[in-house]
Order: structure tokens, then sequence, then C-alpha cells
């Protein structure tokens, strides 16, 4: 056609490869960006060595803080792991039907619900933790230990809204 109106015809961009990694230099200096992509890694890394125990994340972070707190509420839980009520049910739901915790009322306060765990729920939390000791090391050998270190206090300052040290 365009050979027929006098046009010359304009070459199709050379189209880039389908597997041809993408530009990402325009989100590279955004910490979302870059906390985000590591946090994809981490999370392959926790699938990957807690995946056998059949437990995801946050039930992993709930067996070690129950563990680590014998007195815990489900508002407690809720709030340190930033888990919205209905949420957090249903995990608990999930988690009592696997065996792993039970919900009992406070003596202290018949309104609070504390979760315990289980006798099984305490073997998997020792399993687990002790999986956890040793799962980061793959995605971390690109940092020195002083690194991973800073890394992790520099995470906290942000998540918990910690002003810098004088």
């Amino acid at each position: 056609m365009a050979a027929e109106s006098g046009e010359t015809p304009v070459p199709a961009a050379a189209a880039p490869a389908r597997d041809a990694p993408l530009d990402q230099s325009g989100l590279t200096h955004l910490v979302g960006y870059a906390s985000t992509r590591a946090a994809i890694e981490m999370k392959k890394s926790f699938q990957r060595h807690m995946g056998p125990l059949k437990l995801k994340a946050v039930e992993f972070s709930i067996l070690v803080l129950v563990d680590t707190n014998p007195e815990v509420n489900q508002k407690q839980l809720g709030l340190a792991l930033e888990v919205s009520p209905p949420n957090l049910a249903v995990t608990l739901d999930r988690m009592v039907a696997q065996g792993w915790v039970r919900r009992e009322r406070s003596e202290r306060d018949r309104r609070a619900q504390l979760v315990r765990l289980t006798p099984a729920g305490q073997a998997l939390v020792k399993r687990a933790r002790k999986i956890s000791e040793t799962m980061e090391q793959d995605a971390l050998k690109v940092l020195s230990p002083a690194e991973q270190a800073m890394l992790i206090e520099l995470l906290q300052r942000i998540a918990h809204r910690r002003p810098r040290p004088a």
C-alpha cells in the first residue's frame, strides 16, 4: 500500500526477544520496588524450605509468637502481624483444624481468646525454627554477616517507623 502511494515504508521497530530482560531503571531507585523484589526471593526460599511442612509464612509467624508469648491472645496476634480480625480468624481456624493450636478463654479476662500450641504445634514450631535458622542463607549469601544485620535493622526501622539513632 505504501509503495502505491509513493510513501517510503517505515521499517517496524525491532521487537525485543520475548525472554529478554526488561529495562527496570525507572523503578530501581524506589525502596518499595527493591524491597518487593527482595521479598519475592525470600518467599521463594521460605516455600522451598517450609513447603514440606505445609506451613504458610503467616502460620509460621503465629506459631513462633505463640511459642514465645504463652499468654498471647488473638487480638495481640492480629496487631503484631497486622492481620485483620476476620483474616486472622480464618487462619487460626485452619491451624486449629490442622491440630497445631487451640483457642481457650483467658482465666483473667473472659473476653480474651488465648491461643495455645498443641503438642503437635510444639513439635512443628520446633522443626520450623530449626529450618528457619538456615533457610535464608542462599538468598542472603550476596551480603556479609554485617550487611545482613544492617539490612534487618534498617527494615525494622522502616517497619516500626523508628527514627535514626543520633
